[in-house]
C-alpha cells in the first residue's frame, strides 16, 4: 500500500516532463513582420487607406492593360461641355444658334474707321448668284474656309446629321477644351503619375539603401567620399535641383522623370540606412558571421539588411508620395509629358487656363484625385512606421 501510494508520482513525472516539453516547444515568439501585421490590422484608419491605394494600383493596372481609358484622347464632347449634373450649355454659352452654321452677330462699326463705308457697302453688295464675301473682321479679310466649310454642312445635313450634335453636349464630369472626357483623363492621367512615383521611387530607395549600406558598413575614407555627394546634392534646395536638371537635359517623357527624380531623391533613404548600419555591424550577429568567414556582401544584405529593412520599406512610402508631387510640378511648369502624354500636372497646367473661363471642372477632378491619393498614402504610411517600430510591443 504504501509502495503504491509513493509510486504513483514517480511514474506519472516523466509524462508532465513531456507535456510541458512539447508545450514549450510549440510556442514561439512572433517575428517582426508578424507583428507589423498584426497591429496594421488592428488600425481600422490604415487598413481603409489600404483599400484606398489598392483601388488606385488596381485602376492603374487596367489602365495601362488597356481596359479602361484607352479612348481618352477620343473628342466625344463639345468643346468645354460642363458636367451632366449643372446641363447642357445655353446658346449664349456656346456662342452660336441651334442652327449648322455659326451664326455671329456683326460688330460694331468704329465711327473713326475710314473703311467704314467701304466695308458698309461690301455687306450690302452681292446677288443670290454671287453673294458678297464672308467679312470676318472690320478690314475687310474674307473667311477663306467659307466656301469648304458650307459644303461641309450642307453635307451632314443631306445625311441628317447637324454639325452641333455630333458630339455630346455633357459628360458625367465635363470636358476640356477639345472635348476629351475628362474622367477617362484623370484616369490616364493617374497611370501616369503614379507610374513616375512608384518607379522614381524604387530607384531612389535602391540607389539610397545601396549607398548606406557601403557607406555605413566601411566607414573611413569611402564613408567620407559618399558624404561628399550627399552634403553636395542636400545643399541645393530640393525642388530647385529637380528644375535645374530638368531645365539643363532638355528631355520631355516619363523615363526622363524617373531618372530625374529617382538620381536626386537618393538622400533620406541613405542617411538613415547609412546610421543603421553603423550601428549593426558591431552587433554580436554580425562579428559571429565575421567568425564564420562570411564575406562583406553576405554581412552586408545577409544579415544585417533583413533587420533594417523597414526602415526602406518605410522610405519607399513616403517617397512614392513626395514624387507624385514632384511629377505634377514638373509637368505643370512644362518641363514634365510631352504632348501627347496627359498626367495630373498637365491636366493642372490646362486647367489654369480653362479656369479663367469658369471651366473648373479639370481642375477639380485633376486636384481631387491627386489629394485623394496622397491622403491615404501618407495614412498608410504612418500606420506602416507605426507598426514597423520595434519599439512598440
Amino acid at each position: 500500500m504504501t509502495q503504491s501510494i509513493h509510486s504513483a508520482p514517480t511514474q506519472a513525472a516523466p509524462a508532465t516532463t513531456v507535456a510541458l516539453n512539447t508545450a514549450a516547444t510549440s510556442v514561439h515568439s512572433p517575428g517582426l513582420w508578424a507583428l507589423a501585421w498584426r497591429r496594421l490590422r488592428a488600425d481600422h484608419v490604415a487598413m481603409a487607406a489600404l483599400a484606398v491605394v489598392g483601388l488606385y494600383l488596381v485602376m492603374l493596372a487596367l489602365s495601362a492593360s488597356g481596359l479602361i481609358a484607352s479612348d481618352w484622347s477620343k473628342e466625344v464632347g463639345v468643346n468645354y461641355a460642363p458636367p451632366t449634373f449643372m446641363g447642357a450649355q445655353t446658346d449664349a454659352e456656346r456662342g452660336f444658334s441651334d442652327n449648322d452654321a455659326v451664326v455671329e452677330a456683326p460688330p460694331p462699326e468704329n465711327p473713326v474707321d475710314p473703311l467704314r463705308d467701304i466695308l458698309r457697302d461690301l455687306r450690302k453688295s452681292g446677288t443670290a448668284a454671287a453673294p458678297p464675301p464672308v467679312i470676318a473682321n472690320d478690314y475687310g479679310i474674307a473667311d477663306p474656309l467659307a466656301a469648304e466649310m458650307a459644303e461641309i454642312r450642307a453635307e451632314l445635313a443631306k445625311k441628317g446629321t447637324s454639325a452641333t450634335l455630333i458630339r455630346k453636349q455633357t459628360l458625367p464630369f465635363g470636358a476640356d477644351k477639345w472635348g476629351h472626357d475628362i474622367i477617362k483623363k484623370t484616369i490616364k492621367g493617374a497611370e501616369t503619375s503614379i507610374i513616375v512615383g512608384l518607379v522614381s521611387a524604387l530607384l531612389a530607395v535602391a540607389l539610397g539603401t545601396i549607398f548606406g549600406a557601403i557607406s555605413g558598413y566601411f566607414g573611413g575614407w569611402i564613408d567620407d567620399a559618399f558624404n561628399w555627394f550627399y552634403s553636395i546634392f542636400t545643399s541645393i534646395p530640393y525642388l530647385l535641383l529637380i528644375l535645374a536638371v530638368a531645365a539643363v537635359l532638355q528631355q520631355k517623357g516619363v523615363t526622363a522623370i524617373v531618372l530625374i527624380l529617382g538620381l536626386t531623391g537618393w538622400t533620406g533613404t541613405y542617411r538613415l540606412i547609412r546610421a543603421e548600419y553603423m550601428k549593426h555591424k558591431s552587433r554580436e550577429y554580425v562579428m559571429a558571421a565575421d567568425a564564420i568567414g562570411a564575406s562583406h556582401w553576405s554581412k552586408m544584405f545577409g544579415h544585417i539588411f533583413p533587420n533594417v529593412s523597414h526602415v526602406s520599406l518605410v522610405q519607399l512610402s513616403i517617397s512614392v508620395v513626395g514624387f507624385i508631387k514632384s511629377e505634377v510640378i514638373l509637368s505643370f511648369l512644362g518641363f514634365g509629358v510631352p504632348v501627347g502624354v496627359v498626367s495630373w500636372g498637365s491636366m493642372l497646367n490646362e486647367a489654369q487656363n480653362e479656369l479663367i473661363l469658369g471651366k473648373w471642372w479639370q481642375l477639380a477632378a485633376a486636384s481631387i484625385a491627386m489629394a485623394i491619393l496622397v491622403t491615404a498614402f501618407s495614412l498608410f504610411t504612418d500606420a506602416l512606421r507605426d507598426a514597423l517600430d520595434p519599439k512598440l510591443k
